[in-house]
């Protein structure tokens, strides 16, 4: 029951990636607000306020809905521009860049609060132009509650402005990357702090209970807080199998228990798992560098031809592949008592660097400029202090010798051929 608890918990949390979370939320305060000062204007409060502070009454019922009508109009219009302006810079995106990164954008947390600021006063002014008395008698028009939708209304074209110029910044490419690359080195940062030690020790799982999964779908994240509760209460060690990111199909093998569980059992821990066709670099940090490394290529496309941006590109990806050597091949969590717990099976950092390379050693090796700056990104990845396993270094020898052939085959000038060479023995 705590299991599913929590699955609901972090299911919540998850909604706010989508798009009509915070209009629905501000939306329904809206709402609230408006019925609250219909409750304060049966309690007099404009009456009050025109008899001690008149500056702060609308006391004029046609001036009242003439303003009113013109706030509802008005914010009618904005909102249409503003969602057809959401929906070319994701279509932007989608063509330029890649598709993967819609999740990202979709899930902005300030366009999505400016939306529903527009759903909150629209509402309210609805709601207020319907409460005015049509006798006009000033005792009964919501004065008070008009001024309020005037400051509401002068907000929204405070918030229309700035979600202008938030959005004309959103769809650079160089502050997509930049979001990209700032989410996954704190998602990977975090990941590397939770290591407590370079122990890759586990149990062999080979004879272990394996539990297939009940359903299919991307597996993206797991409630791993939720999993260790389970784990220590029944006294089980798990092996998580799939790989984030990975599609499960039905009846494949989810995870492997040290001893066999029961049903009520296996369903609580089946449901740590989230199964989902977004994608969130919070949850899995390996779609950055798919991310990352799609929009090196596109930019790289004939129909865009834009160097800059993928030398921009693989820039973050050696940052990141930097920040990468720092963390274990192998993902063990432990017990308070340092015991090995759970494995959880991760992409090795070989198979890693290989489908970054090989996208671009694709699309990228006829231009000696890109080629010049995976050289610099392997030699700087072959050369760092922070590499865990002598495995790095083997994988990065193997991917610069890859490239070396590459170059050669795909470059004809002389002088490149000997830079290439050069790069390589260095």
């Amino acid at each position: 029951m705590k299991a599913y608890l929590s699955y609901i918990i972090k299911y919540i949390v998850k909604l706010k990636s989508k798009i009509a979370f915070y209009p629905t939320l501000l939306s329904v305060l809206g709402l609230t607000f408006a019925f609250s000062m219909f409750y304060f204007e049966s309690k007099g409060i404009s009456k009050y306020l025109l008899e001690h502070a008149p500056v702060l009454v609308v006391n004029d019922t046609e001036t009242a809905r003439s303003l009113l009508t013109t706030f509802i109009g008005g914010l009618i219009s904005i909102m249409v521009f503003s969602f057809s302006m959401v929906m070319i810079l994701l279509n932007q995106a989608s063509s330029n860049f890649s598709p993967r990164i819609l999740p990202g954008l979709i899930s902005n947390t300030r366009h999505q609060i400016v939306l529903g600021i527009y759903n909150f006063t629209l509402l309210y002014c609805i709601f207020t132009l319907v409460s005015i008395e049509p006798n006009g008698n000033k005792y009964q028009l919501p004065g008070f509650s008009v001024l309020l939708a005037i400051f509401l209304m002068t907000f929204c074209l405070a918030a229309f402005i700035y979600f202008i110029h938030s959005i004309s910044q959103e769809i650079q490419v160089n502050n997509i990357m930049d979001g990209i690359f700032d989410t996954s080195r704190d998602r990977l940062k975090k990941l590397i702090d939770s290591e407590k030690n370079d122990k890759t020790d586990f149990p062999d799982t080979s004879n272990w209970s394996v539990i297939k999964s009940s359903k299919s779908g991307y597996f993206q994240d797991i409630n791993i807080n939720a999993l260790k509760k389970l784990a220590v209460t029944n006294n089980l060690n798990l092996e998580i199998i799939p790989i984030k990111g990975s599609y499960v199909l039905h009846d494949q093998p989810l995870f492997k228990s040290s001893s066999k569980v029961e049903d009520e059992i296996k369903e609580d821990i089946c449901s740590t798992f989230h199964f989902s066709r977004s994608e969130l670099i919070e949850d899995n940090y390996l779609l950055a560098f798919k991310q990352i490394t799609e929009i090196a290529v596109k930019a790289m496309s004939p129909g865009i031809n834009d160097p800059g941006t993928a030398i921009n590109a693989i820039d973050y990806l050696t940052e990141l592949f930097g920040l990468r050597l720092k963390k274990n091949d192998v993902s063990i969590l432990f017990d308070e008592d340092d015991k090995p717990l759970l494995k959880i099976n991760t992409v090795d950092f070989k198979d890693l660097l290989f489908q970054v390379t090989a996208a671009l050693r694709t699309y990228c090796s006829h231009d000696i400029i890109i080629v010049q700056k995976l050289f610099f990104m392997l030699n700087y990845l072959k050369f760092n202090d922070n590499k865990k396993l002598s495995i790095y270094e083997d994988a990065i020898d193997l991917e610069l010798k890859n490239l070396l052939e590459d170059a050669t085959k795909s470059l004809s000038n002389k002088a490149d051929l000997d830079l290439v060479k050069q790069l390589h023995i260095n």
